[in-house]
């Protein structure tokens, strides 16, 4: 029993802080919680400063190339332009884009912008004007501007047809061919291919399927309908071309083509999309558009 005794220490008594001591505790507590809130806030602007934030926006985005201010200032995040796009090219932005958070983009290799709806039907859509309302026709757009980023990837270049799904059997996305079906959109991996050299960049541009649409609808018109035929090609009807392939020389007989963009591209994103190689040799550059060819 002695020994218990013996083994057992008395207990330290706690010494009451020192004048002061608790409030220096509390302001350094305070302190943490300030700097984690701030830092946690900081964050959003990570995304902004890496320049990830900018993105390919819907048509008729008010912004420039490189200012997204007033767009992000006008858009209320209501999905709205979501809810109405036929393809389901919108989507909204999740916590990765920072301040950009709930903000509608595109991401064209997924699903490009078709203008399958005819009317801009985002834009119509739109409750505040951040989609501009006075957008009438897709040929007014300007999302973005395609490129030639990897020519070692097209087909064309290097001589090459294509036969079979353009983005294979698995891919999702949907793309409207009028002679398939007018109104409805319908997955790419169903309508095949069989091109003895690969132009699906050209074939499927929106633009260059309404202006030879435009064509066929003048040549077929009646004369005294002329005038009506005209004011649609100055209006609604693309006045310029957005992209052609161009013939490349050879010396091995091999015919190659090189695409090249015009200034009636719009920045839709549909080249990119149906690109057949793993990656695309035409991407959009979202930092410019055909008014603003060095991104100003």
């Amino acid at each position: 029993m002695s020994d218990q005794n013996s083994d057992q220490k008395p207990k330290a008594k706690k010494t009451p802080p020192k004048p002061g001591e608790k409030t220096r505790r509390e302001f350094l507590r305070s302190g943490v919680l300030a700097a984690g809130v701030l830092g946690a806030s900081l964050l959003g602007y990570y995304p902004v400063l890496q320049g990830s934030a900018l993105r390919l926006r819907p048509p008729g985005a008010i912004k420039t190339p490189l200012d997204e201010q007033e767009f992000f200032a006008s858009c209320i995040k209501c999905g709205q332009c979501v809810q109405v796009c036929p393809v389901y090219a919108i989507k909204l932005a999740d916590i990765t884009d920072g301040f950009g958070i709930g903000v509608p983009y595109i991401d064209a290799r997924e699903q490009a912008c078709d203008f399958s709806c005819d009317g801009l039907q985002c834009v119509l859509a739109c409750p505040t004007g951040a989609l501009t309302h006075d957008l009438n026709f897709p040929a007014d757009t300007r999302m973005g501007l395609a490129e030639l980023t990897r020519p070692d990837t097209c087909l064309a270049m290097q001589g090459q047809g294509f036969k079979g799904q353009a983005r294979g059997a698995d891919f999702k996305g949907v793309l409207r061919f009028s002679e398939v079906d007018r109104w409805n959109p319908i997955p790419l991996a169903d309508h095949p291919f069989d091109l003895e050299i690969c132009d699906l960049c050209v074939r499927l541009c929106p633009i260059e399927i309404r202006i030879a649409e435009c064509a066929a609808e003048a040549e077929n018109d009646e004369p005294q309908n002329t005038a009506r035929v005209a004011q649609k090609i100055g209006n609604e009807c693309p006045p310029r071309s957005a992209i052609k392939l161009v013939p490349m020389p050879s010396d091995d007989g091999v015919k190659r083509m090189q695409p090249v963009i015009l200034d009636g591209c719009v920045g839709c994103g549909v080249c990119e999309m149906v690109c057949p190689p793993q990656i695309p040799s035409l991407t959009m550059n979202i930092k410019k558009t055909v008014d603003h060819p060095g991104g100003a």
